[in-house]
């Protein structure tokens, strides 16, 4: 095992990931090294983060190469007791009309050392690209001290306001029991208070006992009143009745994504949970096979139509937020996205 605590990680790398923007090389090789010591602070094996140092050195080295806005995500990745860690890049390059093709060895590495987006997907436990042509690539890939567990049903991505260190928004995944529930939550403003009040929600919320999300969200409201307060929302995914329960305060956009890109919006009341609140009230919703919920923060425009996206919705949530943080996210608020789909 890789031994001790390793000093002066980068803030915010083991709470809910740190973005480079890869644009020279230099930035790719910091993105390594940074994965490098995020492994050895998670206590994984030599091997594997040998293998993670293969994955975003090639990943990320393409992406200063051949990308336009370049950027990377690295965080941990977590199932039961083991840790992992995740890289997800995102880009506004030309894109890759034929990704089959474009994952053979050595086709996507031009001055490298020839093992392309093939090494990234034989190193990693677990990867999962899309690209259209003229908007851009995502990709994303974990690699785990063991056997990758399975494809996580749900998962989201946060991005600051640019110039703060830590972002205001934040999501949580629980599966207790039957229910399979997520939250996005905006703490007021941005910042670090924003950030404490929504690291408050996600605690909170980790260890409620099971309810409706009408019930969580009353809980969550009852016990941020020491914090600036937040915009939440809760989602239920029932899978034996095919539907979804919602219940949100404030301004948090839940939608619906039919596999043909047809959407409908869910409702969240007006309110500050910590602080204000005249009521709050569930509300169900069909939810089709192959359907994803897609929830995000008020930095997250609602231009963005699955069509212009062939085949995205096929895709794994964290390519799929991913994607939508890129092009609908703004650079003057927090920015949050989360998608979960039945499994």
């Amino acid at each position: 095992m890789s031994g001790g605590t390793v000093a002066s990680l980068p803030e915010g790398l083991l709470d809910g990931g740190l973005w480079f923007r890869v644009e020279a090389p230099s930035a790719a090789a910091a993105v390594r090294r940074s994965a490098e010591r995020l492994a050895a602070e998670l206590g994984m094996p030599d091997r594997r983060t040998a293998d993670l140092s293969i994955v975003v050195a090639e990943a990320a080295g393409n992406l200063a190469k051949h990308a336009d806005e370049g950027k990377a995500l690295l965080r941990p990745a977590r199932s039961g007791t083991e840790a992992g860690v995740e890289i997800i890049l995102i880009d506004k390059g030309p894109g890759m009309a034929d990704v089959l093709r474009s994952s053979g060895d050595g086709h996507s590495t031009a001055g490298t050392l020839g093992i392309g987006l093939g090494a990234i997907a034989r190193q990693a436990g677990w990867c999962d690209l899309h690209s259209v042509p003229g908007k851009g690539t995502v990709l994303a890939a974990q690699v785990w001290p063991t056997a990758a567990p399975e494809p996580a049903w749900a998962s989201g991505l946060t991005r600051p306001l640019t110039g703060e260190p830590v972002s205001g928004d934040g999501f949580a995944v629980r599966h207790t029991g039957e229910r399979r529930q997520v939250l996005v939550c905006d703490g007021l403003g941005h910042g670090r208070l924003a950030h404490a009040a929504t690291q408050e929600a996600v605690r909170v919320f980790g260890g409620l006992p099971e309810a409706p999300p009408a019930a969580v969200v009353d809980a969550l409201h009852r016990t941020l009143g020491h914090t600036r307060g937040a915009a939440l929302a809760v989602a239920e995914l029932d899978q034996q009745r095919g539907l979804v329960r919602y219940a949100g305060l404030g301004n948090i956009s839940g939608t619906i994504i039919a596999p043909d890109g047809g959407r409908r919006g869910m409702v969240s009341l007006p309110g500050i949970a910590g602080h204000q609140r005249r009521q709050i009230r569930e509300y169900e919703y069909p939810l089709a096979p192959g359907a994803v919920v897609l929830m995000h923060t008020d930095g997250v425009v609602d231009r963005w139509s699955a069509a212009d996206y062939p085949g995205l919705l096929s895709h794994s949530p964290q390519v799929i937020a991913a994607t939508v943080l890129r092009d609908a996210g703004t650079r003057r608020d927090d920015a949050g996205v989360l998608v979960a789909r039945l499994p």
